[in-house]
């Protein structure tokens, strides 16, 4: 079988999208650059695979171009918040891309983003490196750490924004049998859940598991697999 090559589509910052570009081609993704300065561009495209688009970004005709339709990924990078917000729902709702992530530069709109529909959340673009290094953007949101010859999995599931798990308590869950939530991060808090705990959009969940039952529960949190 031949494995599809994801598309990554990144707009709207110079550095931080090289440093994305460059974590995200390691990684194996197809990327394209969507920028709106024509100089900045042409370093862009020196770029080895890399495909850059010169153009206003909130433009559905330049998202056109640049292939928004098959973009599995798409991370909003401007200055402008309500830019990264416009993006992302154009290409959620138009476009019908998989994934969004976008930067926020104002912390306490966090809220506002996720009920926008926005799938995560960062207010710094290091985190979003960390994400695909760990190869936790869609198939690869899981870090997985095999312990006990292999017998036993914790796995670092990060919350997004359609996950099935989402609202509820932790009662709620039906986890199988050997497997637990150990431990939830949230923000700078770290949590030791009891059955009412609640399960929020951006909760990074310590799942540790059987190797038997470690694909069921993570399907029970996050809906894939």
């Amino acid at each position: 079988m031949i494995k599809k090559v994801k598309h990554a589509l990144i707009i709207g910052s110079f550095n931080r999208g090289r440093v994305l570009a460059k974590a995200l081609i390691k990684s194996g993704y197809r990327v394209t650059i969507i920028f709106n300065n024509l100089e900045k561009c042409k370093i862009l495209s020196e770029m080895a695979g890399v495909t850059v688009i010169y153009g206003d970004e909130s433009k559905p005709y330049i998202l056109e171009d640049a292939n928004a339709y098959n973009a599995d990924l798409v991370i909003a990078l401007s200055q402008r918040d309500e830019d990264n917000l416009i993006i992302c729902e154009l290409c959620k709702r138009k476009f019908n891309v998989k994934k969004t992530i976008s930067v926020l530069n104002d912390p306490s709109k966090t809220d506002l983003f996720y009920k926008m529909g926005v799938d995560c959340v960062v207010c710094d673009v290091n985190a979003i490196t960390n994400l695909i290094e760990q190869q936790a953007l869609y198939d690869g949101i899981i870090k997985n750490i095999p312990t006990g010859d292999g017998r036993i999995n914790i796995n670092e599931i990060l919350i997004f924004n359609n996950y099935p798990a989402i609202g509820k308590k932790l009662w709620e869950i039906r986890l199988p049998k050997e497997a637990i939530i150990a431990c939830i991060i949230r923000g700078e808090e770290i949590l030791i859940p009891r059955g009412e705990t609640q399960i929020l959009i951006g909760d990074k969940l310590i799942l540790i598991a059987t190797d038997q039952d470690e694909m069921a529960a993570i399907k029970e949190l996050t809906g894939l697999i």
